[in-house]
């Protein structure tokens, strides 16, 4: 699942994006609505949190216009704001459900499995994908390709995640350092090359086709070239 989160409150955008990440979900993270609709151009997500008092346009306004565009989407609004009014106002213009600052995170956690199963889209049913001739199953932290199962460490494996979840998207080393690590050290991002150099030689190694790919200068994508 790719969450995207509109919130202008660096600490609590934080807490919720690592919180998130340890429960195995990507978190993208936005502190002004102009932002996000570029972020939205570019990228496909499954579920929004959005804060409504934000810089430049209101998360309520956001939520209307997601509402329109992606009448599938799950939505959900976060706002030190509880009166019955501003949750009413909420639900009109599509949200799906509505928190209240301050909240638990394991509440917010509890409340997007419930979205997940009243829309259908289970995150614990969907744990397998597929790019090309590789084989990914969630559960079982599995990965094989062309039928041949490859090891991989939690690392590795954790990698190869946030490159599918950005397939065809060229990734900077700070990008994925960003996402590889809950805390990101400011140190050496050489190291996200030779990670990349680990995964790529356990993927693509004796395989014709290449699924993992450098953009000279920018930084690193996966894809099945077909």
């Amino acid at each position: 699942m790719k969450i995207l989160l509109l919130e202008d409150d660096p600490i609590l955008t934080k807490e919720i994006s690592e919180f998130l990440r340890h429960k195995d979900l990507f978190c993208d993270h936005v502190y002004d609505g102009d932002l996000f609709l570029k972020k939205i151009r570019n990228e496909t997500y499954d579920l929004f949190l959005l804060d409504i008092n934000v810089p430049k346009i209101n998360g309520l306004e956001l939520c209307k216009h997601i509402r329109q565009k992606l009448p599938s989407a799950m939505i959900i609004m976060t706002t030190a704001y509880g009166e019955i009014e501003e949750k009413s106002e909420a639900y009109q213009f599509g949200a799906d459900d509505y928190l209240v600052k301050p909240f638990l995170l394991e509440e917010l956690w509890l409340r997007i499995q419930a979205l997940e199963r009243r829309k259908g889209n289970s995150h614990v049913s969907t744990n397998t994908q597929d790019i090309g001739d590789l084989h990914i199953n969630h559960h079982q932290k599995l990965v094989t390709r062309n039928g041949q199962q490859i090891e991989l460490t939690p690392k590795e494996f954790k990698l190869l995640l946030i490159l599918i979840e950005h397939q065809g998207i060229v990734l900077s080393k700070q990008q994925i350092a960003d996402q590889l690590w809950d805390e990101h050290v400011e140190t050496n991002l050489n190291t996200i090359e030779v990670y990349i150099n680990f995964l790529r030689n356990k993927i693509d190694r004796g395989f014709d086709s290449k699924l993992i790919h450098t953009k000279v200068g920018f930084g690193y994508f996966i894809q099945s070239k077909q």
